[in-house]
C-alpha cells in the first residue's frame, strides 16, 4: 500500500504564522519513507493554475505525487443558501484535484449543531454529498467520506463523529464508484467506541486511510466531552496525536481487516502536533507503517 503525509504538525506555521511555506513541506518531506503528499486545502493555491502546477511538478520531480486533498465542508448549516455555498465550495475543491494530479477529495457532514436534529442532519449532508457525486465523477475524482472528529478551525465536533450516525449517514448515500470512506481509527477512540468494529461494518467501502495515533495528557475521555460541549476552536489541549504506533490504536488488527478485503488504497500518516519535532515523528511514523504493512503482506 502506499503511503502518504499529511503536514499535520506544521498546519498553523504554513497557514496562520506563516513562517513556513508548501515548498519547504515538499522538499522536508523528500526525507521521509513516503510515495505522496495528502495536501490541504488552505494551502492550496487554487486559484493560480501555473503555481498548481509548478507544486505538481516539484512533488513529481521527487518521484512522488499528492494523491488527497483534505477539505472540510460542513453541511450541516440550517440556512439552504448557506448549504448551497457549500456545495459550490467543494466543488471548488473537487475541480482543483485534477490540477494536482489529486484522485481523493475528502467530504464531511459537517458540525455538530445544537439547533439541528439528527433527522434534518441526515438528510441535509446526503442531499448534499448525493449532489456532488455526478461532479466528482465528471472529474475522476473519488470523495471519501471521513468518520471524522473535527476540523481544527472548528468550534464544535463532527455530527456524524458517533458510530452509528455516521453508518446512517452512509446508508443515505448513492452508490458510486466515485464515493467511498476514509477509515480514521483514532477517530473512533475520540468518540469512545472502538475502531475495529467501525472498520469491520466499512471495510468493503474504505478507499483511503488515515493513520493516526492519539493519547490523552492531563485528562480522560470524560473531560474531552465535557470541553467538547462548550464552543472551542480547535482541539482540546488533553488530546495529543502521537507517532503511529504508539498510542492506542492495534495496528495488528487494523492492517489484518484489511488485508481480508483486498485493501490496496492509499494511507495518509496524520500525525504530531509539535512542529519541533514533527519531521522526527512522521518518519518514526513512516518507518513503522512500513515495518507492519511487511508483517501483514501489504507491502
Amino acid at each position: 500500500m502506499p503511503i502518504a503525509a499529511f503536514p499535520k504538525c506544521f498546519l498553523h506555521d504554513i497557514c496562520v504564522h506563516r513562517t513556513m511555506t508548501v515548498d519547504q513541506w515538499i522538499d522536508m518531506s523528500a526525507d521521509f519513507d513516503i510515495d505522496g503528499l495528502e495536501f490541504f486545502w488552505p494551502l492550496t493555491p487554487w486559484q493560480d493554475a501555473a503555481e498548481l502546477q509548478r507544486l505538481r511538478a516539484r512533488v513529481e520531480a521527487q518521484g512522488r505525487s499528492i494523491p488527497m486533498m483534505c477539505y472540510s465542508p460542513d453541511f450541516t448549516k440550517p440556512d439552504p443558501a448557506e448549504r448551497r455555498k457549500e456545495i459550490e465550495n467543494q466543488k471548488r475543491v473537487i475541480e482543483t484535484c485534477p490540477a494536482l494530479g489529486t484522485r481523493y477529495c475528502r467530504v464531511l457532514s459537517g458540525q455538530r449543531r445544537e439547533d439541528v436534529s439528527r433527522e434534518d442532519g441526515l438528510a441535509w449532508v446526503q442531499e448534499c454529498i448525493n449532489e456532488l457525486l455526478d461532479f466528482a465523477g465528471e472529474h475522476e475524482v473519488t470523495l471519501i467520506l471521513e468518520n471524522h472528529y473535527k476540523d481544527s478551525f472548528w468550534t464544535a465536533p463532527e455530527f456524524a463523529q458517533k458510530m452509528d450516525v455516521f453508518l446512517e449517514l452512509l446508508e443515505g448515500i448513492d452508490d458510486s464508484p466515485w464515493f467511498g470512506v476514509n477509515f480514521d481509527p483514532s477517530n473512533c477512540v475520540i468518540a469512545g467506541e472502538d475502531p475495529i468494529e467501525l472498520l469491520e461494518a466499512v471495510k468493503e467501502r474504505v478507499v483511503t486511510m488515515h493513520a493516526s495515533d492519539r493519547y490523552f495528557e492531563g485528562g480522560t475521555f470524560e473531560d474531552l466531552m465535557k470541553l467538547d460541549a462548550q464552543p472551542l476552536t480547535g482541539y482540546a489541549g488533553i488530546l495529543r496525536h502521537g507517532v503511529v504506533g504508539q498510542g492506542m490504536n492495534d495496528y495488528d488488527r487494523i492492517f489484518s481487516i484489511l488485508k481480508s478485503v483486498g485493501f490496496t488504497g492509499w494511507v495518509s500518516i496524520e500525525d504530531g502536533e509539535d512542529p519541533a519535532k514533527g519531521a522526527q515523528d512522521i518518519a518514526e511514523s513512516a518507518a513503522f507503517l512500513r515495518r507492519k504493512m511487511a508483517e501483514h503482506g501489504l507491502e
